[in-house]
């Protein structure tokens, strides 16, 4: 079985060829601007439009915790919203993330790039502004993803002044 290939460098550009599925969780309250997302946004115009009108349109849509959006955005490149995270803010409750929600929406990533014979290609995600530890994560992506043949490429954005 193949495992999680770490890479340094940008998940918008992912390096390989082939049909390629960029993941990224996003929360449940439509809020696109911090983060991951930017870095999608500089290079893509739809998968933040696609996103917005998705949660404007929730009441007649599967929005929601869990759920995953897939906005083609090249010929051979996806975006996949993951819903994963409640709210955006550490309160009371903790940290935003939702792990079932992100291992609920990587199984219906895992069945997408199945059907499209597509490599995977993410930051470290529900690890940033989400709050998440990795440790929770990465056993997921690879009982989810990885143990279905999926090639799944993380990425670290190279730290500043290294």
């Amino acid at each position: 079985m193949s495992e999680i290939t770490y890479v340094r460098g940008d998940a918008t550009v992912p390096s390989v060829k082939g049909v390629k599925v960029i993941a990224h969780v996003c929360n449940d309250i439509g809020g696109w601007g911090k983060g991951f997302v930017l870095a999608i946004s500089r290079r893509w115009p739809e998968p933040e439009k696609s996103y917005r009108a998705w949660h404007r349109e929730r009441a007649s849509n599967d929005f929601g915790l869990g759920a995953v959006q897939f906005v083609q955005v090249e010929p051979y490149v996806w975006v996949a919203n993951m819903v994963g995270q409640r709210g955006i803010r550490t309160g009371s409750k903790g940290v935003p993330v939702r792990y079932e929600a992100i291992d609920t929406a990587l199984g219906r990533l895992a069945d997408k790039a199945t059907a499209l014979g597509a490599s995977v290609h993410m930051p470290r995600i529900g690890c940033g502004l989400a709050g998440g530890k990795w440790s929770r994560v990465e056993p997921m992506i690879a009982e989810r993803l990885v143990r279905r043949g999926i090639a799944v490429t993380v990425y670290d954005h190279g730290e500043r002044g290294s």
